[in-house]
This record gives C-alpha cells, sequence and structure tokens, in this order.
C-alpha cells in the first residue's frame, strides 16, 4: 500500500471513530436507525449513501463522543499550572474531564506552552549558518532572488554575529564561519554574488558542511540556527526523509536548530516541515522567491529574540494509562516515556499539544494520576537547562452522569479542531496525489466535524470553505498544488503550531 493510500485509510478509520464527538446530528455511530449521509458531487448533483456500521465499543467513551442524549458540555475547568512557575516558559495543562469510569476507558489531555517577555528585552548574538540550494533547478529568478535574500540578511547581521555560507549543487562549497565586521561583510557580499548554478541537489551535504562550520564556535553563542533552502528533492547524498529527518536530529542535539525553507514548486513539504519540527526551527513553503528576503530577516529576528531552544515535551504514562497518540507533531516513545521536539521560541510564542489517551482506571480508588509532563528547555538569558513540570490527575467514579457532568468545553473543541484537521492533512496529500474525489470526501468530512462546534471553529470552517473553492475550480497542476500547500500550512496552525511561514 502506497503512502498516500495508507493516510487515506487511517483517516478514515479516525473520522468514523471521531465524527460524534459533538453536535446531535452525529448520533449515527451509537444510534439504532442512522441517518444516510447527503454527499455533493463535483457535478453539484446529491449523493445519499448509508454510513458504515461501527461496532459497539465497550471503552467508556465519554470523554471522545457524544452520548445520545446527553445534554451540552459547558463547564469549563481550571488549567493546572506548571512549576516552577517561573523562567522563559510557562507550561499549563488539563484533562477533557476531572472525572474518569471505571474499567477501560479514553481522554483528552490539552498543553499551552507559552515563551514570556523577558523583564528586559536583549538581542542575542547569533552563530548561523545559511545552507543555499544552488541546483540546476534554481537558474534564474529563485537562484538571483536567494542570493539578494541572502546578502540582505548579511547586512542586517550586528557586529559580533557570526555566519558561515555553505551553498550546494552536485557538489558542496563552504566558506567558513566569519565574525561580522564591515570586512568581512564585504567579503560574504561578494561571494553571495558569485554563487552559480551546478548540478542535482546534495541537500543532506550542504546541511552537514553548514552545521560543522558553526559548530566549532556554538560554545560561545546562546542561538546557533541553520537555515537550509532549497527549491527540490534530494538527488545525491542522503536522499530519504528518515535518513535527513536523523541528520537534523544528530545536529539538534549538538546545539543547532536547524530551519528549512521550500521555495517554488517543487520542493518536497512533507520533507521540509519534517526537519524543521525534528530540529526545533521554522518551515516555510514559498511559491514566490521574492519573498525570501522578508523571510531571512524574519529569521534573524527569531533567532536574536530566542528566550527558550532545544525545547521537548516528555510525557510519563504511569500505570493504568496504556495508550497516548500526539495530534498532528512527531513524536517518540521508549517505554512510558514519550518524548515530543518543540521549536525554539520567542517572547509571547506559543504551542499547542493535545494528545488522545487509552486508559484502565481501577476499581478500587478514589482518583488516579493521568499524566506527568515535563518541559525540558535551555534558558538562553541564563544560559542554563531549566525545566517546568505539572501532573494531571482524575477522580475515579463508576457514574456515567458524573463523568458527563464534568467534562470541560474547551478540551472538547480542541479535541475537535485536532481531529478535523487530520482530516484535512489527509486531504492535502489526496489532492497531491491526483486523488480528487478521496480529497473532497476528506475536506466534507473536516467540515462536519468543525460544524459540529460551528460557533467555536467558525474559522476552521472558513478555511476549508476556502480550500473546497479552490480546489474545485483549480484548472492546473500549479492550481492543485497552490490548493495543497495553502491546506497544509492551515493544518500547521490547526494543531497549535507557530513555526511556519
Amino acid at each position: 500500500m502506497n503512502r498516500t493510500k495508507l493516510l487515506l485509510t487511517l483517516a478514515g478509520l479516525l473520522f468514523v471513530g471521531a465524527l460524534a464527538l459533538d453536535a446531535r446530528s452525529f448520533f449515527a455511530k451509537t444510534s439504532s436507525h442512522p441517518p444516510v449521509v447527503d454527499d455533493r458531487l463535483p457535478n453539484g448533483h446529491l449523493h445519499r449513501r448509508p454510513p458504515s456500521p461501527v461496532a459497539t465499543s465497550t471503552v467508556d467513551q465519554t470523554h471522545t463522543v457524544v452520548q445520545p442524549g446527553e445534554s451540552p458540555v459547558n463547564l469549563v475547568l481550571p488549567v493546572v499550572l506548571g512549576q516552577p512557575a517561573s523562567g522563559p516558559l510557562e507550561l499549563t495543562g488539563k484533562l477533557s474531564g476531572s472525572y474518569v469510569k471505571t474499567g477501560p476507558g479514553e481522554a483528552f489531555a490539552v498543553f499551552e506552552l507559552k515563551a514570556r517577555a523577558p523583564e528586559k528585552h536583549e538581542r542575542v548574538p547569533v552563530n548561523l549558518a545559511l545552507v543555499v540550494d544552488r541546483s540546476g533547478s534554481m537558474d534564474g529568478p529563485k537562484l538571483a532572488d536567494a542570493k539578494r535574500a541572502a546578502q540582505e540578511l548579511v547586512r542586517q547581521l550586528k557586529v559580533g554575529d557570526r555566519l558561515a555560507l555553505a551553498h550546494y549543487g552536485s557538489d558542496v562549497t563552504v566558506e567558513p564561519s566569519v565574525m561580522i565586521n564591515e570586512r568581512t561583510r564585504g567579503e560574504l557580499l561578494a561571494t553571495i554574488e558569485a554563487i552559480r548554478v551546478n548540478g542535482g541537489t546534495n541537500m543532506s551535504g550542504g546541511l552537514v558542511a553548514g552545521a560543522n562550520a558553526v559548530h566549532p564556535f556554538s560554545s560561545d553563542f546562546r542561538v546557533t540556527r541553520a537555515i537550509l533552502l532549497s527549491d527540490g528533492e534530494p538527488t545525491e547524498g542522503v536522499t530519504s526523509n528518515d535518513g535527513l529527518f536523523s541528520e537534523v536530529g544528530k545536529l539538534r542535539e549538538m546545539g543547532i536548530t536547524v530551519s528549512a525553507l521550500g521555495v517554488g514548486q517543487g520542493f518536497n513539504d512533507t520533507l521540509m516541515r519534517g526537519m524543521a519540527e525534528r530540529g526545533g526551527g521554522f518551515s516555510g513553503f514559498i511559491s514566490d522567491s521574492s519573498q525570501l528576503a522578508s523571510i531571512f530577516t524574519r529569521e534573524l529576528e527569531q533567532a536574536a529574540g530566542t528566550v527558550a531552544r532545544a525545547v521537548t515535551l516528555v510525557l510519563t504514562l504511569p500505570p493504568g494509562v496504556s495508550g497516548v497518540e500526539v495530534m498532528g507533531l512527531p513524536s517518540t516513545r521508549d517505554g512510558d516515556l514519550l518524548r515530543i521536539p518543540l521549536y525554539d521560541m520567542t517572547s509571547g510564542q506559543s504551542a499547542r499539544v493535545v494528545v488522545k489517551l487509552t486508559m484502565n482506571a481501577p476499581q478500587d480508588v478514589a482518583s488516579m494520576k493521568v499524566l506527568d509532563a515535563e518541559v525540558s528547555y535551555v534558558d538562553v538569558a541564563a544560559g542554563t537547562p531549566n525545566q517546568v513540570k505539572l501532573a494531571l490527575d482524575a477522580k475515579v467514579t463508576n457514574d456515567a452522569q458524573v463523568v458527563h457532568a464534568n467534562l470541560d468545553r474547551d478540551v472538547r473543541v480542541h479535541a475537535i479542531r485536532a481531529l478535523g484537521t487530520q482530516q484535512l492533512q489527509a486531504a492535502a496529500e489526496a489532492m497531491k496525489s491526483g486523488d480528487r474525489a478521496g480529497a473532497l470526501d476528506l475536506l466534507g468530512n473536516a467540515r462536519r466535524l468543525f460544524g459540529a462546534s460551528a460557533s467555536a471553529l467558525s474559522g476552521e470552517l472558513a478555511d476549508v470553505e476556502q480550500t473546497q473553492a479552490a480546489y474545485g475550480n483549480a484548472r492546473s497542476d500549479a492550481d492543485v498544488r497552490d490548493a495543497a500547500m495553502s491546506l497544509k500550512k492551515k493544518t500547521m496552525k490547526n494543531f497549535g503550531q507557530n513555526n511556519s511561514y
């Protein structure tokens, strides 16, 4: 089964299991006489099809699925504040309800991470590597714009910053890291102007060479970052997504943040996004290369304004909690520990993480620990490691009505948003693969899910409608790709991530 078909299959299963999360119109999951579903076909005709049968579950899904005849959820529970409450990062979290039912069950947890404004704003000197694609496909306006943007970045660097320049085609050329002063600034501007296209796309070679050039100076700087630019698929060196993700992970362990920017129409958006997610930096899907100068400026501002780097959320599953699914983010599990890499954060920046839990609440206890969370990071101002922790607990009861009466409205909205966004992600993949029917079906799934909380998710509904219109009016492969890229950007924001351009 190819990747796209697998995504569609998984997305379909998720949708069947989640469609009844909110709104009375989705009681088909539990009704003995479910209504038929109306689908609007591309030609405007109405197609009526019966819903797929769903097996009755013995797992308590009060937290995750609307129960027949239940009353609306309006309660807003207080958040749990992570400790210590000082430091540049604030962590809060809460469960989808304050009670869980004895026996097998499901729940959601939502974590919010926010970078506080420092008492005294200070621009941090930066140690940067700029890694530029000069493969044959960059010839013309793209390379000209990339060079112009790189030169503008050089002009904006402050005395005391460092910059290494790497550019790659089939081969890799590295200009050693230099401390910025008026002499080195002029030399860098001339070197950038002399870059010419050549050959294939040795992305891994360029990235590693740039990182190696800045690494010897990383102990002298609070922030070290590699900014990678490419317009295409890697063709030489390490070419697989997993291989490049591994390379980026190694660089992050060395203290080097990686941002990955795709420009034009031919880059691999899944690769560029994945590299940024694992590298702690930003990703950018840039169709117009003339925008590169402003993007490079924002990258410099992000690097120089960093208050916390090497940010990682670690979840510990206590006894009784067996499963955890992170919505929309990469994670690695080792026994009862789940690690979720997050991005470097500047003042005022935030991140949201939504997870779905599978548990088995014991009969003989009044309460149980559901999840322990710890965010570890480097406090850039202090130059020292730091962490903030919180624990989420729930009371245990046999009474389903008590469970429902203590559900949280806000967590339910976040869960619906995350579930619907999974449908959007799969729809974007279907668009890219040319599966028009599958893409429209998945967009319809997302629209119905968001419609379950239409007042809270009106923006998401509008996004779906805009995508449906853009995709329906697409007349070329370029139009389809633009619609898919726009949808991909929206999914990043919907999942609570704020590290994309």
